[in-house]
């Protein structure tokens, strides 16, 4: 494997905006997210996870990490949480729809939590952090869809850092070259007829400041 960093562009500090929840079995989040985590974007982060809808781009935006704090300061925390973008969903004007274990993270305490459950949407603030989970600094996976020898599909899980997943390539042996894979949406790449051999991936980033 192999990554390209590229120049850093500036997103700004915090930017206000609002949040709200939604419900599931066990308060996590769903297997079925736009970015194609399946159980992985259940999980991830203690299971501190977020649908988007603007900071989706297209896909780019799955795996981001961001600083979210609601602005109440009679039942808001004062760091708020860590949440990482695993889903596409359109709310009311809302940036980040969370689900309820996440959501309760906004609070200073569980009574604090249900009142903020007892509103549905809150004014918030956030700000693009480093995403920094132990043990790894890359991880992806070969997608269940695959189907050799005809097709490939790889899910770029996590990528420690602060950076976005700009392009994808596939080192072709045969003909010296790398070959340019296909967003197939979220962070989902393919392509058709994958090389036989050993699977030698090259990712391009580009680093955004919070």
């Amino acid at each position: 494997m192999v990554l390209l960093p590229a120049l850093c562009t500036s997103q700004g500090t915090f930017t206000s905006s609002r949040a709200t929840y939604y419900g599931s079995p066990d308060c996590y989040g769903t297997p079925t997210g736009a970015c194609g985590y399946g159980e992985y974007g259940r999980t991830v982060n203690d299971g501190q996870v977020s649908a988007v809808a603007r900071l989706y781009r297209d896909g780019t935006g799955c795996g981001a990490c961001y600083q979210v704090r609601c602005k109440d300061p009679q039942h808001c925390s004062s760091d708020g949480l860590n949440a990482v973008v695993t889903d596409y969903g359109e709310g009311d004007r809302t940036d980040f729809i969370f689900n309820r274990r996440a959501y309760a993270k906004l609070a200073s305490n569980p009574a604090a939590a249900e009142r903020l459950f007892a509103y549905g949407v809150v004014e918030i603030e956030y700000r693009r952090i480093p995403c920094r989970f132990a043990g790894d600094n890359v991880v992806l996976k070969v997608h269940e869809n695959s189907k050799f020898p005809g097709y490939l599909a790889i899910v770029i899980q996590y990528v420690a850092g602060q950076y976005d997943i700009t392009a994808v390539e596939l080192w072709q042996e045969d003909a010296q070259q790398w070959r340019a894979m296909r967003r197939a949406y979220g962070a989902v790449w393919d392509t058709t007829n994958p090389p036989s051999a050993a699977i030698i991936v090259r990712i391009l980033l580009v680093a955004v400041q919070g």
